[in-house]
C-alpha cells in the first residue's frame, strides 16, 4: 500500500487520539464532542502510534502568530520581499508547478529558500500553493515536488485535494497544511474533519457571509486558523471551481491557466441573422454577463476579525510589486489600528492583553444571552432568498392559498402547517429544505435549538480617510464586499471588464541621501516634471505627498535635465523626506484609464 493511503487506512483502523471535549448545543437533548489537538499527528501503521509532527528541532519553523495575520500574494521573489517589506505577516506564492496561477513567473526551489530566509529574518512566514486538482499522471510528480519543497524552509503548504493533503502530511510532517478555498469549506463539520486529518487552517469559500464565519469559528478548535479573502478579484464560479475556460479554450482553470472567459464581452446572435450582434442589456457595446466586481473589505476589518477570521488574505499573485506593496501596507495599518482601538496593543505595538476574537463559543455561559446584530439578522441570504416561498404549499397548503404573497409568509406559519400534518415532508427533509430559504434562523423551524454564534458588541474601529482611499490608488474593478453582507451582495459589471486606474507608478526609489537638503535617486517609470504632485508609498506610514520643485533633476551622470521623461533610466531629484529603498513613487493620471496594474 502506498504510504499516503496507508496513513488514511491507519486512521480508519485505529482509535482516534485522546481528545479534550468541548460541548455545544447542536440539539436540545444532545451534545457533540469536539476534539482539540495540539499539533499535527501521523499514524505509523506498523505500530499504530501517534507521532507529533514537528520540525527537525522539535519546534515549528517559525512560531505561529497569536494576532490577526495579513497574508499577501507574490508571483515572484521580488513580490515576496516587497510584501514582507510593507508589513505582510505571511506571503503565499506558487512554485513552478501545481499552483493555481500559471501567468506569474512563480518561484523556483532556490527562490523559496531565499524567500523563506528573508521572511523569517523579519518575522514573516511563507506558504506555498499546491492547490491544483491533480490528474492521475501527476500524482508521482506531486509526491516528488513535495519532497523537494519540505527542505526549503517554507512554513505551510496550501492544498485542495485530500490525496495531496495526506501525501504532504506524510512526506513533510513539520510543514503546516492549509486547506485551499478550492476545497469549498462552508461549514464547521468540514473544517473539523480537515482538522482531524491534520490541517491547521481552512481558507473559507468566498461565498460565505460573516455569520457563517462566526458559526464556524465558534465550533472548531481555537488553534485552527480561519483564513478569509479581504481584497482583490472574485471568480464567478463557486470558489473558483469552473470549467468555462477549459471548455472554450482548452486552458484549465483548475491548473492555474484560466483564460477568464467570464470577463469577455458577450452579445446575442440570432440564427437567421449571422453577423448581427444584439446587446443583451441596454448598452450598444454588448454585456459582460459574468464579470464580477472586485472585493474590498478594508473599511470592515473589524467585522471580519471580530467574527473570528485569523488570517486576512489579499488576492493578486499576478499583480505588480506596487499593487502588493500598496494593499499590504493598507491592510497592515488597518489591522494595527484594530489592535490599538480594541485595546490589545498600544501605538508602539507593545502588547497590552492577549488577542481574542469576540465570537461567543457554545460552551460560554452567555452563548444565548448576547444580543443579535444586523449581521445575524441578515444571515443565510448569500445562498438563499427570504423565508416563505412555497413553504405553505409544501406543508399542507395549496397554490391558490399561497398566492403571490407567499414569499412574505412568516416562518411560524410554515411550522404550524407542518405540525398540522397533511402533505408534509419528514422532519429531516424539512430542515434540509428550510436552510435554503433562510428559515433556519427561526427556532420554531429548527426545534432542535440551533443558535447562530454571536459576537460581543464593541465600538466600530474607525480608520483614517487617507487609508480608506488607498484601494482606489491601484488598478481595480468596481469594489464590493463580496458575500460577507448578504444585503449588499457582489454583482457584475455589465458595461466593461477592464480595470479602472486613476493613479500610476512614476518611479521606484533606489537610494536617498541627506546631502543637499535631501536627494532621492530613482528608476523612472513614467514622466515626472516640475510642479507635479506625487506620493511616496512608505511602509507602515501615511504616504508622503510632495510637489516636485523646478530645476532639481539630474540624470545618472549628474547632468541637469529639464524633467524625468525617459522610462527605465536612473535619475535623481530633491526630496527632503527620507524614503526607503524600493518605495514606489506614484502620481494621479491626467485622465483615468482602463488598464490593469
Amino acid at each position: 500500500m502506498r504510504p499516503a493511503y496507508a496513513a488514511i487506512a491507519a486512521v480508519r483502523r485505529h482509535p482516534r487520539p485522546p481528545t479534550t471535549i468541548r460541548r455545544h448545543p447542536i440539539a436540545a437533548d444532545r451534545t457533540v464532542p469536539v476534539p482539540v489537538y495540539t499539533g499535527l499527528v501521523l499514524i505509523d501503521e506498523s505500530t499504530a502510534s501517534l507521532t507529533p509532527a514537528t520540525g527537525p528541532t522539535g519546534t515549528p519553523r517559525l512560531p505561529r502568530r497569536h494576532k490577526p495575520e495579513v497574508l499577501a500574494p507574490a508571483g515572484n521573489l521580488r513580490g515576496l520581499k516587497t510584501a514582507v517589506d510593507f508589513g505582510a505577516d505571511a506571503v503565499y506564492c506558487g512554485g513552478k508547478a501545481f499552483g493555481m496561477r500559471s501567468a506569474p513567473k512563480n518561484l523556483s526551489l532556490a527562490d523559496f529558500e531565499e524567500g523563506a530566509r528573508y521572511a523569517h529574518e523579519r518575522g514573516a512566514r511563507v506558504y506555498v500553493t499546491l492547490n491544483v486538482l491533480p490528474r492521475n499522471a501527476e500524482v508521482e510528480a506531486m509526491r516528488e515536488y513535495i519532497g523537494q519543497l519540505k527542505d526549503t524552509g517554507i512554513d505551510a503548504m496550501i492544498v485542495t485535494d485530500i490525496g495531496v493533503m495526506m501525501m504532504a502530511h506524510q512526506i513533510a510532517p513539520d510543514v503546516e497544511l492549509h486547506v485551499s478555498t478550492q476545497a469549498g469549506v462552508t461549514n464547521y463539520g468540514a473544517a473539523q474533519a480537515l482538522y482531524e486529518f491534520g490541517a491547521r487552517r481552512v481558507v473559507l469559500a468566498r461565498e460565505m457571509d460573516l455569520q457563517a464565519v462566526r458559526d464556524i469559528r465558534a465550533r472548531i478548535p481555537d488553534d485552527m486558523d480561519i483564513e478569509c479573502f479581504v481584497h482583490g478579484a472574485m471568480c464567478m464560479a463557486f470558489s473558483g471551481r469552473c470549467l468555462f475556460s477549459n471548455y472554450l479554450t482548452g486552458r484549465d482553470g483548475n491548473h492555474g491557466e484560466c483564460a477568464q472567459p467570464c470577463r469577455w464581452k458577450y452579445s446575442i446572435v440570432e440564427e437567421k441573422r449571422p453577423g448581427q450582434y444584439f446587446p443583451i442589456e441596454q448598452t450598444s457595446e454588448g454585456a459582460y454577463l459574468f464579470n464580477s466586481q472586485d472585493m474590498c473589505m478594508l473599511d470592515h476589518i473589524d467585522d471580519l476579525i471580530d467574527s473570528g477570521a485569523t488570517s486576512l488574505k489579499i488576492e493578486g499573485r499576478s499583480k505588480s510589486a506596487y499593487y502588493i506593496a500598496a494593499m499590504t501596507n493598507a491592510y497592515k495599518i488597518a489591522v494595527n489600528e484594530y489592535m490599538v482601538q480594541r485595546g490589545f496593543e498600544d501605538a508602539s505595538g507593545a502588547v497590552l492583553k492577549p488577542f481574542r476574537d469576540r465570537v461567543v463559543r457554545p460552551d460560554d455561559p452567555d452563548f444565548t444571552e448576547v444580543a443579535d446584530d444586523a449581521i445575524e439578522r441578515n444571515a443565510d441570504k448569500a445562498f438563499a432568498g427570504m423565508p416563505g416561498g412555497d413553504m405553505g404549499l409544501e406543508f399542507g397548503g395549496n397554490a391558490d392559498e399561497a398566492g403571490e404573497n407567499a414569499n412574505n409568509a412568516p416562518a411560524v406559519e410554515d411550522a404550524a402547517a407542518r405540525a398540522a400534518g397533511g402533505s408534509q415532508l419528514d422532519d429531516l427533509s424539512y430542515r434540509a429544505r428550510s436552510a435554503r430559504r433562510k428559515s433556519n434562523t427561526a427556532e420554531e423551524v429548527l426545534p432542535e435549538g440551533w443558535h447562530h454564534a454571536r459576537v460581543r458588541p464593541a465600538e466600530p474601529v474607525k480608520l483614517p480617510d487617507w487609508l480608506l482611499e488607498e484601494p482606489d490608488k491601484v488598478a481595480h474593478r468596481d469594489y464590493s464586499t463580496g458575500f460577507y453582507y448578504p444585503e449588499h451582495k457582489v454583482s457584475q459589471n455589465t458595461d466593461r471588464s477592464a480595470y479602472f486606474r486613476a493613479w500610476m507608478v512614476v518611479g521606484e526609489v533606489l537610494d536617498w541621501t541627506p546631502d543637499e537638503g535631501g536627494r532621492v535617486t530613482l528608476m523612472s517609470r513614467n514622466k515626472i516634471e516640475a510642479g507635479q504632485e506625487i506620493e511616496f508609498l512608505l511602509p507602515g506610514e501615511r504616504p508622503f505627498a510632495y510637489t516636485v520643485p523646478a530645476g532639481g533633476f539630474r540624470d545618472a551622470d549628474g547632468h541637469w535635465v529639464e524633467s524625468i521623461n525617459n522610462p527605465a533610466h536612473v535619475f535623481s531629484m530633491p526630496c527632503p523626506h527620507p524614503v526607503p529603498h524600493n518605495a514606489a513613487i506614484r502620481s494621479r493620471t491626467k485622465k483615468p484609464t482602463l488598464k490593469a496594474e
